[in-house]
């Protein structure tokens, strides 16, 4: 078995009974890669009920899935657990929090360092929001329909590869704390701000509309006050979520969508970026959006803020 793949396998023996971040681990994974290929020999999480064609395309790369991962089973509302039949599965930088979701345990895969890439689903922040909380980078790549394929990595050159991104440039940005509608807290904001100073954005008065009502209409289409925006700048930065990740009995009355789903509707591509840590030592995510098919802005961008902070792969106090 190549290095990197009993790597994996044994750091998610360690890790697993306590995280539950994998409803299946494959007992043989395919091991014959090309080594010419660009991830050869990766071992990577795949997200359970994940398109085929997007885990096809990671294999034909030379990806080895080593399982797929959790995703709310049905008994819990779909915003917040991931399950298995050993349980929640947890945040690893706080066991008795959330790691958000749907893709909650590719979010938590790549987190804890079993694997260095898993895959997702975003549908309204499925992606964005387990990676701001886990303290990941999660990519939602362009889509003209509501959900839209994407990665969890520690990596922004992981991104580069996957994207088949070889060049970028310094991107321009602008920053809005709310999106004009949003209840965000002031924590949230202010430490995702200060990531956001690697880009230099400007301040804009941004006034989208709620799109609540459109997301569950299954409204996509476009947004002429982002198409207006986007004439201007190359970025759009926010907070990733409007507070931070919460315990396992629900999020209560808060959307915690509230600064992602317009752009599932509009088909922007989106990644959080890792921000920093509140004072409670949870994660805080830096939101940036791009212009359609432009997630090379969005590599730069990951490379900006992360220059001189690499991304840990467990939280301060990890699972024993």
């Amino acid at each position: 078995m190549p290095d990197r793949v009993a790597e994996a396998m044994a750091r998610l023996a360690s890790v697993e009974p306590t995280l539950c971040a994998f409803h299946e681990v494959f007992r043989t994974p395919s091991l014959e890669v090309d080594p010419s290929l660009p991830f050869a020999g990766m071992p990577i999480a795949v997200k359970r009920g994940e398109r085929r064609s997007h885990r096809e395309a990671l294999v034909a790369m030379g990806c080895v899935p080593i399982g797929l991962t959790t995703t709310p089973d049905g008994s819990t509302p779909w915003q917040t657990w991931g399950r298995n039949s050993r349980g929640l599965t947890r945040n690893p930088w706080n066991l008795d929090r959330t790691p958000g979701g749907s893709s909650a345990g590719s979010a938590v895969a790549v987190a804890s360092g079993i694997v260095p890439l898993a895959t997702g689903v975003d549908g309204a922040g499925s992606i964005r929001i387990p990676a701001a909380w886990c303290g990941v980078l999660g990519l939602k790549t362009t889509a003209a329909e509501r959900a839209a394929v994407g990665v969890f990595t520690r990596d922004p050159s992981l991104l580069a590869t996957y994207l088949g991104i070889t060049e970028v440039s310094t991107p321009s940005a602008v920053w809005s704390t709310d999106l004009g509608f949003a209840e965000v807290d002031d924590e949230q904001a202010s430490i995702a701000w200060q990531a956001a100073a690697a880009l230099r954005p400007r301040p804009v008065s941004l006034l989208l509309e709620d799109p609540a009502s459109d997301w569950f209409a299954g409204r996509c289409g476009p947004n002429p006050a982002l198409d207006s925006l986007f004439e201007t700048t190359d970025l759009l930065l926010t907070p990733t979520t409007p507070g931070p990740p919460h315990g396992h009995d629900g999020p209560g009355s808060r959307v915690n969508t509230a600064l992602t789903w317009a752009f599932n509707l509009s088909g922007h591509p989106a990644i959080s970026i890792p921000a920093g840590f509140d004072p409670c030592g949870l994660p805080v995510g830096l939101q940036a959006v791009a212009r359609h098919g432009r997630e090379a802005d969005l590599v730069a961008a990951a490379r900006a803020v992360l220059r001189n902070h690499p991304i840990e792969c467990f939280g301060p106090n990890p699972p024993r």
